[in-house]
């Protein structure tokens, strides 16, 4: 499954509009419905308007009706592992709160984090639920 996810996140990153960085990225998230969704990033001149392959493949989930995450697959033309960015992270949060973030290495090798290594403090709607207590 994991190596899956990965070539279909290459295979998104083919499609990154990426004139400014020249920093091709591709990922894929598989859904707990067992739906697969692939995004790259696309970039704009106004830097602002740019949007990541990670939020790209969540958004496009979530506008078919998916609503959780198992697993997202991240890969770029850097050939690293190439983590998620802070807001990419806030996104993924709200979609998902266990699950298995996957990544290539230069080596080819697959590499896993849990959720919880990824984010060992993060800002949910808990803690909305929280400030609304007090």
């Amino acid at each position: 499954m994991e190596r899956e996810l990965i070539d279909k996140a290459k295979e998104a990153m083919k499609n990154a509009h990426a004139p400014y960085s020249g920093f091709q990225v591709g990922s894929c998230v598989l859904m707990k419905s067992g739906k697969t969704y692939t995004g790259c990033n696309i970039e704009n001149a106004s830097y602002g308007a740019t949007n990541c392959a990670e939020r790209t493949a969540i958004f496009k989930a979530v506008s078919e009706g998916e609503g959780e995450i198992e697993a997202i697959a991240i890969v770029s033309s850097g050939n690293m592992v190439t983590y998620p960015c802070g807001i990419c992270r806030q996104v993924i949060s709200e979609f998902m709160k266990e699950g298995k973030f996957i990544f290539e290495n230069e080596k080819g090798e697959i590499i896993t984090h849990t959720y919880k290594e990824i984010f060992p403090y993060s800002f949910t709607k808990e803690d909305l639920d929280k400030a609304e207590e007090n």
